[in-house]
């Protein structure tokens, strides 16, 4: 099943959210459309125009948007006087209610994708009056095992990555909290420090991706791989904001609360985040979901998890496939 042809968005805008932060915001398709936001990546990612495509344009009115420090949002991660300590999930979430308010949607369709797939979560556990369906891919719940799995258990499988990846940290930090150490050398007031551990940072991120290609190129431009690393690195080595109760998963904890939401959740069977069974628990404990795991997909599903995930689109908005 096919992407939707390319579109171009009709309308856009910078959303005050408060704390000095402006978000970015894009609607496309069908201004009369069913609603339905993407949350991308990262987090820190940015949006990206290809998510557009898996909506049907003439039934969907679709909103993109970077969130807080990310892509064309301001003020950037990247920048050294930018408060990171405005910066979590609560914020986020609360943004999405901002912008669902200020576009006049009563309750839209969540998609994300990685980080976006908690923050959809979240928000549809915290908000659910708002959230009409979620479909999910690359899906993380930012329960602490995961981030100890991504960031020390992965060091097992690619020792030499991993000991080029620790030896940035002073020696005293490589056996406690690798995110939040690296995340004190990302809000160094030296530039040349910051810049050698966002590098080393994205290498790490490089070389534990579980299928080829092995190469992500938006990590060659300095700007992203500066506001990326900063913000993974404050999330990830803060349990990601989500408060007492993380070490087992709070994401995971409240999914009976999405019982009235249907979902589809779309994952590669490849992905590193499977070997702790996060995508098959959170299934089995959300009884409004469907599970599709695509045998050669990794982190991102591929092009049979782009089908699945325009055919629970078509489905969601019309009540049948394509």
């Amino acid at each position: 099943m096919p992407l939707y042809p390319e579109i171009e968005p009709y309308d856009h805008g910078m959303l005050d959210v408060g704390d000095g932060n402006h978000v970015y915001w894009e609607t496309c398709g069908n201004p009369d459309g069913k609603p339905a936001v993407v949350l991308h990546g990262g987090p820190g990612s940015g949006c990206t125009p290809w998510v557009r495509r898996l909506f049907d344009p003439a039934a969907y009115r679709i909103v993109l948007l970077d969130q807080r420090g990310a892509g064309r949002s301001t003020p950037h991660a990247s920048a050294y006087d930018t408060d990171m300590s405005v910066n979590t999930t609560p914020h986020l979430i609360a943004d999405l209610e901002l912008l669902r308010r200020h576009l006049g949607v009563e309750r839209w369709l969540v998609w994300g994708i990685s980080f976006g797939s908690m923050l959809g979560l979240r928000y549809a556990q915290t908000h659910p009056e708002a959230v009409t369906e979620l479909v999910l891919t690359g899906i993380a719940t930012a329960a602490s095992p995961e981030v100890a799995l991504l960031t020390r258990g992965l060091g097992k499988i690619f020792p030499a990555a991993f000991e080029r990846f620790v030896g940035e940290l002073p020696a005293e930090e490589r056996a406690g909290n690798i995110p939040a150490a690296y995340n004190r050398l990302l809000e160094s007031p030296d530039p040349e420090v910051r810049e050698r551990a966002a590098r080393a940072w994205t290498d790490w991120e490089t070389a534990i991706e579980s299928a080829p290609p092995r190469s992500v190129p938006r990590y060659e431009d300095p700007v992203f791989r500066q506001g990326f690393a900063r913000t993974v690195t404050h999330y990830w080595g803060n349990d990601h904001f989500l408060g007492e109760g993380n070490d087992e998963g709070v994401v995971l904890r409240d999914a009976p609360l999405l019982k009235d939401i249907p979902g589809t959740l779309v994952q590669g069977s490849l992905d590193v985040g499977n070997l702790l069974g996060t995508v098959w628990r959170l299934h089995h404990a959300w009884p409004g979901s469907e599970l599709t795991v695509i045998d050669d997909g990794a982190h991102f599903a591929g092009d049979r998890g782009v089908d699945v995930m325009v055919a629970a689109t078509d489905k969601y908005a019309r009540g049948r496939p394509r």
